[in-house]
């Protein structure tokens, strides 16, 4: 099964795809992880990438592409979530490409949608932990006690004003991304809003019938 999780920033792809993950065994592939990898290590791509991030923008298509491109190989072309990726039209078609060249498209896109307020009070209140890249919540997920608080940081771009400006962003450039898949008919809606749980069986139940349905 290969999936990609796709919404605005603050939907919970990272959530729910550890949910799917528990669920169906699927490993997690988030270029967003990966970039911020690449900017920690110091590597040349993570130098590149680097101001792009640091200005809440997308990261040049070239870029992301390099990056998801040896992580899809590293998984066999099978049993992953694309968390972040494909995030433009562009990459949506690269993707449905490079997969189909090894017989491995993608399965199902699950798109997560929610109000804007809702998105601004989740990131601005979401903390990153600088080493792990584990994602906290002050309210629903905070950090464990035993966490060093020296570790827990908040992202520039998920300062209010950053968030805003990355919503712009998705609006702008991403969510032409939904009607892309929405014509290969893979496309899944989701509601984003409510408890993680909540959202969690409604991903779940979709997938589990679109499955159903791809079978028969």
């Amino acid at each position: 099964m290969r999936i990609a999780l796709f919404g605005p920033p603050g939907a919970g792809k990272g959530t729910q795809a550890k949910i799917l993950n528990e669920h169906f065994g699927l490993d997690t592939i988030s270029t967003g992880n990966l970039i911020r990898t690449a900017i920690r290590e110091g590597s040349d791509l993570g130098d590149r990438v680097k101001s792009f991030v640091h200005m809440g923008n997308l990261v040049p298509d070239e870029l992301v592409r390099n990056l998801a491109n040896e992580s899809i190989a590293k998984h066999k072309f099978d049993r992953f979530i694309l968390d972040g990726y494909p995030r433009t039209v562009t990459q949506a078609h690269w993707v449905q490409e490079f997969l189909a060249a090894y017989k491995a498209p993608l399965d199902a896109v699950i798109s997560l949608s929610l109000p804007d307020s809702v998105i601004v009070d989740r990131l601005s209140k979401r903390r990153i932990h600088k080493l792990t890249c584990e994602s906290y919540h002050l309210e629903y997920h905070p950090p464990p006690a035993d966490v060093d608080p020296t570790m827990i940081i908040r992202r520039k771009d998920d300062a209010p004003e950053a968030v805003r400006s990355r919503i712009e962003t998705y609006r702008e450039q991403t969510h032409p991304v939904e009607e892309f898949f929405r014509r290969e008919g893979i496309l899944i809606e989701v509601s984003g809003v409510g408890s993680v749980q909540d959202i969690g069986n409604r991903v779940l139940k979709q997938v589990e019938q679109f499955a159903e349905l791809a079978i028969a």
